[in-house]
């Protein structure tokens, strides 16, 4: 709050800019750019974005929904800057937690080849680097980046540059201000890069915030300012509970307590539950998870068995790579990721363990819509980008009892694998029978008709929703779960569909390059004269929303489903 306004204050929206880093910090500037009165709609269905949006207000500068990213965001503005003759600042506000990125540490390592006045504000929470916050070290930054420090330093420097021994000279004060700095502040870190360091100051002080980036403007170079900050500030139970606060749904305000919590079993504890259970049973498993341990569903994993539970900050890139070198010697890592982050990495997918083949598991959390996140947090891709990956075998699980046979499946296989589920409650139909999980093959629910849906991982809810009611109107189709994205058992599939007369694909994922378009290419491939259509998320981005809301504006909600089979099968008896 207090930096929000100490930022409006010193610099000139939105000539300078400000980039907020995740933007879950962004709120309070939120309200103060012109959106108070559109703040009750914040992160629902056709309201404002819970993140900086450029087409929502002209004082947003960038879409900033992952981490990590503003400080090079920053570098190019600036550096545009500089080359088309623009005036204004570029400021990057960025989180201790999203310097443990390895994007925000490239960017580091590049600024520093740019003697640009690039500005970086380091709101450090007390979540990751020193709280060595104190009078005499912020009185320090004063003194040595004040207007009048500052005029001295750059005056001293051009007459040491004409003077004799001024080379020499200069080398020696220039050592003497670095060994102030390291000695009293972990400003070394910042200084050794080339960027200028301010603080730590008090971040709750708007006078100290705001004459440090006064101060920071007057440099010739790059320059980070270090404030430090209580998580929740201001509000007692944010500030007891930092974690859960970081990013929450509706609450009461009195208690803290969230409003209208599901107390359902979610995809996300099975899947901890079930990796607890293996874990006691086999000592060669481990978990892996990128700052997310509690939404990944690991933290009474990381209890049990702390010395097998690893939590590398955000950096999936590291996660995987670091998985693939447990791999290597004998441990069955399993690296719990978010969909949407997991884009990251996919690299490390390809490189470093799907070539060598390594039995590393991929436990892809939220696939498919998420809500109030939006577009920069859907998990609709997951499925199109694994699909290209030779080696990998891909799990879509459609219920709870397939997803502990799937983490089951995955150990015995010597393989890379995916398993890709969603957010939100589990589907737990107990009217199904529980078959017997078979790598490749698809579970057949219903063969009774000449029309066949082919429904594809935790859609299934919406998909048996809708084939229940095709049913009630006497509207006979076939019901088909896909288990396997990658292997396909395809001659038992092509085996199943030869006599039918359409085959229509269901998936919660991209339309292009999707599974429905691969069973479109497999059927053709076998010379398979039968139409198919494929619903699934048509290529565009979705806003944010509640999931219900989001499926049916994608057309893949039950009444959706169910209207356009039946219209399908409407064209074909024409």
């Amino acid at each position: 709050m207090e930096l929000t306004l100490a930022l409006l204050k010193v610099f000139d929206l939105p000539k300078d800019k400000i980039i907020w880093d995740v933007s879950h910090q962004a709120y309070a500037y939120k309200i103060l750019t012109g959106r108070l009165k559109d703040f009750h709609t914040l992160r629902q269905y056709g309201g404002i974005s819970g993140f900086s949006r450029p087409e929502e207000s002209i004082y947003d500068t960038t879409i900033a929904g992952h981490a990590s990213t503003s400080i090079s965001s920053a570098i190019g503005i600036t550096l545009a800057n500089d080359i088309l003759g623009n005036e204004g600042k570029a400021v990057a506000v960025i989180g201790d937690g999203a310097l443990t990125g390895g994007v925000a540490l490239e960017a580091l390592n590049n600024i520093g080849a740019f003697k640009k006045n690039i500005i970086i504000v380091l709101n450090d929470n007390e979540m990751s680097i020193s709280q060595n916050v104190g009078g005499f070290s912020a009185y320090l930054s004063k003194s040595l980046t004040g207007a009048v420090a500052t005029k001295m330093r750059y005056d001293f420097k051009q007459a040491a540059g004409d003077a004799p021994f001024g080379s020499t000279v200069l080398k020696i004060a220039k050592k003497m201000e670095k060994i102030m700095i390291s000695a009293v502040s972990p400003g070394s870190f910042f200084e050794n890069l080339g960027i200028r360091y301010i603080g730590p100051i008090d971040g709750h002080n708007i006078k100290e915030v705001a004459t440090a980036l006064t101060n920071a403007k007057l440099q010739k170079r790059p320059v980070l300012v270090h404030i430090a900050t209580k998580k929740g500030k201001g509000y007692a139970h944010a500030e007891n509970k930092p974690d859960i606060f970081h990013g929450v749904s509706s609450f009461n305000k009195e208690t803290g307590a969230a409003l209208g919590k599901s107390t359902s079993l979610s995809w996300t504890n099975v899947f901890g539950n079930k990796l607890c259970c293996m874990a006691e049973k086999h000592k060669n498993v481990a978990a892996i998870t990128a700052a997310m341990k509690d939404g990944t569903g690991l933290t009474e994993f990381a209890s049990k068995y702390s010395d097998r539970f690893f939590d590398v900050g955000i950096a999936e890139q590291y996660a995987l790579a670091f998985a693939s070198g447990l791999a290597v010697a004998g441990m069955k890592p399993y690296c719990a990721i978010y969909s949407t982050f997991l884009q990251r990495a996919y690299d490390q997918i390809i490189h470093d363990i799907a070539i060598a083949g390594l039995p590393v598991t991929i436990c892809v959390d939220r696939g498919g819509f998420v809500g109030a996140d939006g577009s920069t947090h859907h998990g609709i891709y997951d499925i199109a980008y694994l699909l290209a990956v030779p080696n990998l075998t891909i799990m879509l699980p459609k219920d709870k009892y397939e997803l502990e046979a799937m983490l089951e499946l995955s150990y015995e296989l010597n393989c890379p694998v995916a398993i890709r589920y969603a957010r939100g409650n589990v589907y737990d139909n107990k009217n199904l029978p529980q078959n017997k999980l078979e790598l490749g093959k698809v579970e057949v629910i219903d063969n009774s008709s000449d029309i066949v849906i082919i429904s594809i991982g935790h859609i299934f809810e919406e998909v048996y929703r809708a084939y229940n009611k095709l049913k009630e109107e006497n509207q006979n189709v076939s019901l088909i779960n896909l288990r396997f994205a990658k292997p396909i058992d395809s001659d038992y599939l092509c085996s199943l569909l030869k006599d039918k007369k359409m085959v229509i694909t269901v998936e919660e994922g991209a339309l292009l390059g999707g599974a429905g378009q691969m069973i479109t290419a497999l059927v053709n491939n076998n010379e398979l004269d039968i139409p198919c259509r494929n619903i699934a998320v048509e290529d565009k981005f979705y806003e944010h929303g509640s999931v219900a809301e989001l499926r049916h504006d994608a057309g893949i909600d039950a009444l959706s489903i169910y209207e356009k089979i039946k219209s399908y099968m409407l064209k074909a008896k024409k």
